[in-house]
């Protein structure tokens, strides 16, 4: 009989690809996920892993069984959202990974509509990386997060998670302001922590828009990051690679560094907080951010994760758009 915590192990090797990474996910010595990666094969009759020199893969037998841990690990989340059900519902701990504008403007309206119809559920905010999300709930480190993606840096379906769509959000570009004619405040500059929502054909031509910028420095998020990705394939899209000056991931900061005549930046509608410096100019761009809510697979009727959609779903201002197909 193959042992479920031995599958789920040999899940995240074929996810992570290293051994120490696996490890260090799940709180192992690296030797331990090794010990139980040969009694699995010992288990399965076969080899799963291909070892060269201090890398290791799976074999065509060991990405087969992976296909079959996901299946048994989401029944085994649905077993579990059964039995959280015959319990009474939702009730206890429910740990929530978020971005920070996501966390600032949607999740504490959705922490007091659980308060009010939960009150024996307790949820743990975390923020964290949209990047690092897929690893997080794989290992049972959070059991909801919200995660973006954009139009150029869509997010690939992840084995083993489910990803629902919650809103969409237009885009903007930030510049000095008067220091290019060529860009116009919008028609209702954000006051109150949100711009007006992307409609039909709304906005300018983006790639002209970005490419007058082409000579001009550019504030992006850090790298790795999928803002910082967004950015720079934008830019690359209207035909020039940006020079980057300042990497900042809090997008106050990057209007502050706007404001000063630093350089250009690609914001999001959240993170628009506040009356709007008039040292910035913004310029609507037609692509969009989306943001989801992601769970493991099976877990959808499990009352807390249910419960915390439903919140979620309720929190949403009103200004912000319907997600656009994820396709």
């Amino acid at each position: 009989m193959l042992d479920v915590r031995r599958l789920r192990l040999l899940r995240e090797l074929a996810r992570r690809g290293t051994i120490a990474a696996v490890a260090e996910a799940l709180a192992f010595s690296p030797s331990a996920v090794s010990q139980q990666l040969a009694v699995l094969e010992r288990e399965a009759g076969l080899p799963l892993l291909e070892r060269t020199g201090r890398r290791v893969r799976l074999t065509p037998a060991g990405l087969h069984l992976v296909g079959h841990a996901d299946a048994v690990l989401e029944r085994l989340e649905q077993a579990d959202a059964d039995l959280a059900e015959a319990r009474g519902g939702p009730a206890g701990a429910l740990r929530i990974g978020a971005f920070p504008t996501a966390t600032r403007a949607i999740v504490p309206a959705a922490l007091v509509r659980l308060a009010r119809r939960h009150p024996g559920l307790e949820p743990m905010v975390r923020e964290t990386d949209p990047a690092a999300v897929a690893h997080a709930l794989r290992a049972g480190d959070l059991d909801v997060a919200l995660v973006h993606a954009y139009d150029l840096v869509p997010v690939p379906p992840e084995p083993g998670l489910t990803a629902l769509p919650l809103y969409g959000e237009a885009m903007y570009l930030a510049e000095p302001a008067p220091a290019s004619p060529r860009l116009s405040v919008p028609e209702a500059p954000p006051d109150s922590g949100s711009a007006a929502a992307p409609g039909p054909g709304a906005g300018p031509d983006q790639d002209t828009v970005l490419r007058t910028h082409r000579d001009i420095p550019w504030i992006t998020a850090t790298s790795g990051t999928l803002c910082h990705a967004m950015a720079v394939r934008a830019c690359r899209a209207a035909g020039f690679i940006p020079r980057i000056r300042h990497q900042v991931d809090e997008f106050a900061t990057v209007l502050a560094l706007v404001a000063a005549g630093q350089g250009v930046a690609v914001v999001p509608q959240l993170g628009i907080t506040g009356p709007l410096d008039p040292a910035v100019a913004l310029s609507r761009l037609r692509m969009e951010r989306r943001t989801l809510i992601a769970y493991r697979s099976g877990a959808d009727a499990h009352p807390a994760v249910a419960a915390l959609v439903l919140a979620l779903r309720a929190s949403v201002p009103p200004e912000l758009a319907a997600p656009r197909s994820m396709e």
